[in-house]
């Protein structure tokens, strides 16, 4: 076992993969990551999947059937992905059944061109849970404000879910909202709190890539001096909200009735700016109880030189707070910055969605008889 990897996860930090392919699930490399680079989960987005179905032959033979079948397009999509989650569900079953359930989980999201629409969400997220039928399985959710309604009803069916695309710490309180609210009728509808898990993914990287674009346009010094610390910043203080809000006596109700807190995850976490440490999202970014789910490559730059220190989040909580208020007074609205960045996130899992359907398309018509 990698000791940098093994150092992070003793720290409280779970190590997801960003990553899944059909290639990763039937050579063994995904279950030599879990057993040598300390990987106990795997997220999916639309995008890993558009570019795994494009780039490999192992789903040749899946597309010759579903295009003998005549299966419709969307039909398509949706039996090739959850084939490779719920393969990756049980490579992982093992981690998952030693955890107890907290670890070991593979996350699938809902069709993005759904994020406005909670019924359609919710219809969705219904319909994976029963296509993967594994219990490890997470259902990802856009923290859109649609989709807050749509996590309360998915949880109080009894689903995981994953809460993705989130940037705003005021929309966290409202992610944190609708899962409490989840559970209490998830425990209304008899349901075992225990078995439902859920995490709150905040999107790292982007919020340094949109709010440095702001700051290069300004072109101070005193702009220069401040690149590249929102993100860690605004991270930090999300953690502190998650903190405080499951420190409440509504959630020690609900953790007194068996359910775990929301854990948060930082996603986006490999960095886009050459300049920066590769592991910069990940070593100051350590805390109990998160996840930090990596592409491959930053897993792989953590285990080779990251120091692991302890506690980074923490400590942090004041100079996170500065950072937002000096950005504030140079004139980069963090609340400008959130709103662009959740609606780009949308669009571009929507038009990675899209590029997915193509791709299937193009496969099924090539291998229709």
């Amino acid at each position: 076992m990698n000791e940098r990897l093994q150092a992070l996860s003793k720290a409280g930090v779970s190590v997801w993969l960003d990553d899944i392919s059909r290639e990763r699930l039937r050579d063994g490399h995904l279950e030599s990551l879990i057993k040598d680079k300390s990987v106990v989960g795997v997220t999916s987005n639309p995008t890993i999947f558009a570019k795994a179905v494009s780039e490999a032959d192992d789903y040749a033979e899946q597309v010759h059937d579903l295009a003998v079948r005549r299966v419709p397009l969307d039909e398509a999509v949706r039996l090739i992905t959850t084939y490779d989650i719920r393969w990756a569900c049980d490579q992982l079953r093992d981690v998952y059944d030693a955890t107890v359930g907290v670890d070991g989980r593979v996350s699938i999201e809902v069709d993005p061109r759904l994020a406005h629409n909670t019924d359609a969400t919710i219809a969705e997220a219904k319909a994976l849970w029963w296509m993967v039928n594994r219990p490890n399985l997470m259902v990802k959710i856009p923290a859109t404000e649609a989709g807050l309604p749509a996590i309360t009803e998915t949880l109080a069916a009894g689903i995981s879910v994953n809460v993705t695309l989130i940037f705003a710490l005021d929309r966290y309180d409202q992610v944190v909202d609708a899962f409490m609210s989840g559970l209490e009728k998830a425990q209304a509808n008899d349901h075992d709190l225990a078995t439902i898990e859920s995490v709150a993914s905040f999107f790292v990287s982007r919020v340094d890539t949109e709010v440095d674009k702001r700051l290069d346009a300004l072109g101070t010094p005193e702009a220069k001096a401040m690149r590249s610390k929102a993100a860690i910043a605004n991270a930090r203080l999300a953690y502190e909200r998650f903190e405080a809000a499951f420190a409440t006596d509504r959630w020690k109700a609900l953790g007194a009735a068996g359910a775990r807190p929301q854990r948060t995850l930082w996603a986006s976490t490999s960095v886009k700016d050459p300049n920066l440490p590769d592991s910069m999202y990940v070593t100051e970014l350590v805390a109990e109880n998160v996840v930090n789910t990596m592409p491959e490559p930053t897993i792989e730059a953590t285990g080779d030189h990251a120091e692991i220190t302890g506690d980074t989040v923490r400590p942090g909580y004041a100079d996170a707070r500065k950072v937002l208020n000096d950005l504030a007074g140079l004139g980069v609205s963090y609340d400008d910055v959130v709103q662009v960045l959740e609606a780009e996130g949308v669009q571009k899992f929507a038009d990675s969605w899209e590029d997915l359907l193509r791709t299937v398309s193009t496969a099924l018509d090539e291998a229709a008889p």
